[in-house]
């Protein structure tokens, strides 16, 4: 069996997080999607405009999703550990980063694949904020 994971904030759930989450489920058996919990998402200087366990259970709802999980924390060697996967998804984004050149040297002496998918630029959690918020001010 063939264990997927990835991960996200899946704040404002959209057609670009369906995307990502429908390519994963199509790359392997099971799926695991960890959700970030609010307190780990100031990371990025941010805060989800949904809660963690409105954001959690979305991401359940998804027929892509076999298992949605807390993400509590950004180390990714631990939950390879606790899930036991074999291919991790992340977006494209972090490709080439200096985290992710770490991790997949990691990943590869423990035989996981690292699968890069594109960042769908026509939406993001980020605009549709922003685009909220500009039609509330005007």
């Amino acid at each position: 069996m063939i264990i997927g994971y990835t991960t996200g904030v899946f704040d404002l759930f959209h057609i670009g997080h369906v995307n990502i989450l429908r390519n994963a489920k199509s790359m392997c058996d099971r799926l695991i999607v960890g959700v970030t919990v609010d307190e780990l998402t100031l990371y990025k200087n941010k805060q989800s405009v949904v809660s963690f366990e409105e954001r959690i259970e979305v991401v359940r709802a998804c027929r892509y999703v076999d298992l949605a999980v807390p993400q509590e924390d950004m180390n990714k060697l631990e939950a390879l550990n606790r899930y036991k996967f074999n291919i991790i998804f992340v977006g494209d984004d972090w490709y080439k980063t200096e985290k992710w050149i770490d991790f997949e040297t990691e990943f590869q002496a423990k035989n996981v694949r690292v699968i890069y998918f594109p960042y769908t630029k026509s939406t993001s959690s980020t605009l549709i904020n922003e685009t909220l918020k500009k039609l509330r001010d005007s």
